[in-house]
């Protein structure tokens, strides 16, 4: 997984493979969230606009979303520092091509980004 923020508003996101996308996943958050590496910092609350590029997809997905989790940087268990992203109410076909991309893929990771 690669994201580039710079000091831009919009964090672009390329998650390569199905391991990378369940590691971000993040469904127990109310209609879904992903886990975005960076060492930038947001506050719980901040809306963020992310373009995220799932696996072999050269087209972005737009998502608006708000910070619902901060790992920040020296975090205990070696977690990689960013935020999570909850989905807003119309990002229905980010949840739908993330839903699609994991059905492919068996469950195989145990270890995740956040828990």
């Amino acid at each position: 997984m690669s994201s580039e923020d710079r000091d831009s508003p919009l964090l672009s996101v390329a998650i390569e493979d199905a391991s990378a996308l369940r590691a971000a996943h993040m469904p127990f958050i109310v209609n879904g969230g992903l886990f975005i590496p960076t060492p930038r910092r947001y506050r719980l609350g901040e809306e963020v606009f992310v373009l995220l590029r799932l696996m072999q997809d050269a087209r972005g997905l737009p998502l608006a979303g708000r910070v619902v989790w901060i790992t920040p940087g020296g975090a205990s268990g070696g977690k990689q520092q960013g935020i999570g992203v909850q989905f807003g109410d119309h990002d229905d076909v980010v949840r739908q091509r993330i839903a699609a991309c994991l059905a492919d893929h068996p469950d195989g990771i145990e270890d995740t980004y956040t828990l």
